[in-house]
């Protein structure tokens, strides 16, 4: 899946709201296990987005593998069936809010 967009707003792979992860993993319940949180939170993303900035065309390119354990209408054989995916952060965890229970 090339350009998976994240929403999250402390993960040491979002670069721009794109996800840089290479692999992740959604979860039994949707969510994102693959989630690190970077070193200095939420300002240290910030800054990471703000110097990816210029890049993020090039950021659309990169090629993440998702694989899935959800109860999903995508999920075909444990990994994701769609072209393209919106991670976000939810009340509690990082979810895939493109999900649909089957």
């Amino acid at each position: 899946m090339k350009g998976l967009r994240c929403g999250t707003s402390n993960c040491e792979h979002n670069e721009c709201r794109r996800c840089m992860a290479g692999i992740i993993d959604i979860g039994s319940n949707g969510v994102c296990k693959s989630k690190v949180k970077r070193e200095g939170g939420e300002l240290s993303q910030i800054f990471a987005n703000y110097e990816a900035a210029p890049e993020a065309d090039i950021l659309d390119n990169v090629d993440t593998v998702v694989q899935c354990s959800a109860d999903c209408i995508f999920n075909v054989n444990s990994m994701c069936g769609l072209e393209a995916i919106n991670v976000e952060d939810g009340l509690v965890r990082t979810k895939c809010m493109t999900r649909k229970k089957s």
